[in-house]
């Protein structure tokens, strides 16, 4: 069975993407679009270019919407990273007087192609986005998604292995929320050295608000180091991708639609060859609970928002 991904958004981030999956051989077929005709046909020139010397063949189409009919997955990576550089509160809403039309013409043309795949949303505010893509596609919840805290997840593991001196992956627990401000790691169900790791942090006067802190912040480290991130979302959509076309029914925390909070948000779950296949519950503190319950909330109320302002 031919394997097809789709890449909107050829800007650092989709780039990035673009050549982790033909670097890696990770689909038969991509189709990379963006607005930017000369970039993305820059793009692909080099990608080709690089073919001979890969150990996979990828068949490269660009801009054309028509091709994604029959994709698996549909990566979105639109954006304006240029919106970020004057943003003392390192607040991804910056980004959305841009991205929420973007996004609305964007789906217009992905429903029109019929496409009936897995889409997954990078873009930013990954939440609001990701809620936004499902209403404009009409694609079932299950089957539109956000890499969401899948990268802070990971900046959490980085910031308690280095701590820790190990391996980040030998560090399990998740960050939940929002992508975003009101983000928090739920340190109840983060497990390390074989144990909770509220018990070693314990034994060994780890500060566990301080490494929180260190998570939520690790973006705009690398963002003032060279005024965007690309290889950390980058790894995090491809493994998202990955997962959904081996169905490999992988427990991760990523932004998926939850009744109970009417709106998408991180939280883990088993993804698989149909999306979203099942949701995890965790035993979280009645802390915990409450900020999940604040982040929920303001995601929503901020998507009721952005809908409104477009007239919807």
């Amino acid at each position: 069975m031919t394997r097809k991904v789709g890449v909107i958004g050829m800007g650092h981030v989709g780039s990035t993407v673009a050549n982790y999956i033909i670097n890696g051989g990770f689909t038969d077929d991509i189709v990379l679009i963006d607005t930017n005709e000369l970039k993305v046909n820059a793009d692909a020139t080099d990608f080709t270019d690089a073919l001979a010397n890969l150990p996979f063949h990828t068949k490269i189409t660009v801009n054309d919407y028509d091709a994604l009919k029959d994709a698996d997955v549909i990566i979105s990576a639109v954006g304006k990273i240029s919106l970020q550089k004057d943003n003392p509160k390192h607040d991804r809403f910056v980004e959305l007087p841009f991205t929420k039309q973007a996004v609305k013409d964007v789906s217009a043309k992905i429903k029109a192609s019929g496409f009936n795949g897995i889409l997954i949303d990078i873009t930013n505010p990954c939440d609001v986005i990701t809620t936004m893509y499902q209403k404009y596609t009409g694609l079932p919840k299950k089957h539109v998604m956000g890499t969401g805290t899948l990268l802070d997840s990971s900046r959490m593991k980085r910031a308690v292995a280095q701590e820790l001196n190990i391996d980040p992956r030998s560090v399990d627990g998740y960050n939940l929320g929002e992508h975003g401000n009101s983000q928090f790691t739920a340190w109840s169900a983060v497990r390390v050295l074989g144990h909770p790791i509220t018990k070693v942090a314990k034994e060994r006067n780890i500060d566990l608000t301080e490494l929180d802190e260190i998570a939520k912040a690790g973006g705009y480290t690398v963002f003032h180091g060279k005024l965007y991130t690309n290889y950390g979302i980058a790894s995090a959509a491809v493994r998202l991708a990955r997962t959904i076309m081996s169905d490999a029914h992988t427990e991760l925390p990523v932004s998926n639609w939850h009744e109970e909070y009417n709106t998408y948000l991180s939280y883990p779950a088993i993804v698989g060859r149909d999306g979203i296949e099942e949701q995890v519950h965790l035993d979280l503190t009645d802390e915990e609970k409450e900020k999940l319950a604040e982040s929920a909330n303001y995601i929503r109320t901020r998507f009721e928002d952005t809908v409104a302002s477009l007239g919807d």
